[in-house]
């Protein structure tokens, strides 16, 4: 049984793969690479197909129609044979020593789920670190549980930040969604019940922000589907208590917060990018409104009794959301969105 099974879907991204493909199977870690080629366009097939005539570790699995990277990933998980899983996108990539530092992490404390530190990485060039890295640091040396470190929740809902053991993942009955924002369940459920959850601050990850065609930097009604994914996060939520696992009132209030605040990150009402001015925004214009009303009946629905807003501009931007406050909202996110472009460009210089 190998430690790691590298799962990465492929879909048009030609350019990159052979980066992505360089990275995993550098060295002679104990991996095997399953990549699974999703009806691409270009010419991924054939570069995974010539890959993996060179090195048997690396598998692939071709399919005749585009199914999106969910399926692609459910159905490389049922193959998979590794102790653990780390889901890695074709056009991203590992960072030099990220494969060495999650094998020791992996040993030293065997973990349901592994938590990496990674970089973003943009088309100019520039680089930004993850914001969250301090949460990395917070994670005892033996590990520790969601309801011990509930900011953890802060993390990225993505599964490329995390590794899991496979037997573990397959135990939580959860599968990755079709569409965008597909792994917030399979996150969630996964930080609720691991018993041991550890951390790497190495950074292992090189996570390509604001590439061309891909769904997280692309205008489109697709981008609803964050509200489905966290429906289910608060069915999820539910039936723990209704199992007699109840999860706390920090928990819980946690859980709320960090759902409302990924709303308002999709919603992006302005198109400020990072370093750059002009970006459209991932809902369209036209469903901005709708987009905002339905962050607001979530916030009505789901509100815990222990919820209480935080302090400074993050508590100003909910309390609008809370309101229902649209025209507020949408005046005052573009002089935010500029404060924070200008912060970032400073900090490039």
């Amino acid at each position: 049984m190998p430690t790691i099974s590298v799962i990465v879907p492929v879909y048009g991204v030609a350019d990159l793969l052979p980066d992505c493909l360089d990275s995993v199977l550098a060295g002679d870690f104990d991996v095997e690479v399953i990549a699974v080629d999703d009806a691409s366009p270009d010419a991924s097939g054939k570069i995974l197909d010539d890959r993996a005539a060179d090195d048997p570790r690396l598998r692939i699995v071709h399919l005749d129609c585009n199914g999106g990277q969910g399926q692609a990933r459910n159905l490389a998980l049922e193959q998979a044979t590794g102790e653990y899983v780390w889901f890695v996108d074709g056009d991203d990539a590992l960072a030099d020593g990220g494969l060495a530092a999650v094998t020791a992490a992996l040993a030293a404390s065997k973990p349901d789920v592994l938590l990496i530190n990674w970089i973003s990485s943009y088309p100019d060039g520039h680089t930004a670190p993850n914001p969250y890295a301090s949460l990395l640091s917070a994670v005892p040396a033996g590990g520790c549980t969601l309801e011990d470190q509930p900011k953890l929740i802060e993390l990225t809902m993505t599964s490329w930040s995390k590794l899991f053991r496979r037997d573990f993942l397959a135990g939580l009955g959860v599968s990755f969604a079709d569409g965008i924002h597909e792994d917030i369940q399979v996150t969630c459920a996964a930080l609720l019940s691991a018993d041991v959850i550890a951390a790497v601050e190495t950074v292992c990850y090189r996570y390509r922000r604001e590439r061309k065609g891909s769904a997280l930097a692309t205008t489109s009604l697709g981008h609803l589907a964050v509200f489905d994914s966290y429906r289910r996060v608060f069915e999820l939520v539910a039936s723990r208590d209704a199992a007699g696992m109840p999860v706390s009132d920090a928990l819980r209030a946690a859980i709320f917060e960090r759902a409302i605040w990924h709303y308002t990150t999709v919603l992006q009402t302005t198109g400020f990018g990072v370093g750059r001015i002009g970006l459209p925004g991932l809902v369209p214009r036209a469903e901005r409104q709708r987009f905002f009303q339905r962050m607001h009946k979530d916030f009505a629905q789901h509100r815990p009794a222990s919820y209480r807003h935080p302090a400074g501009a993050r508590g100003a931007k909910l309390r609008l959301v809370e309101r229902g406050a649209y025209r507020t909202y949408s005046w005052l996110e573009p002089l935010n969105q500029a404060r924070v472009a200008v912060r970032q460009l400073a900090s490039k210089r």
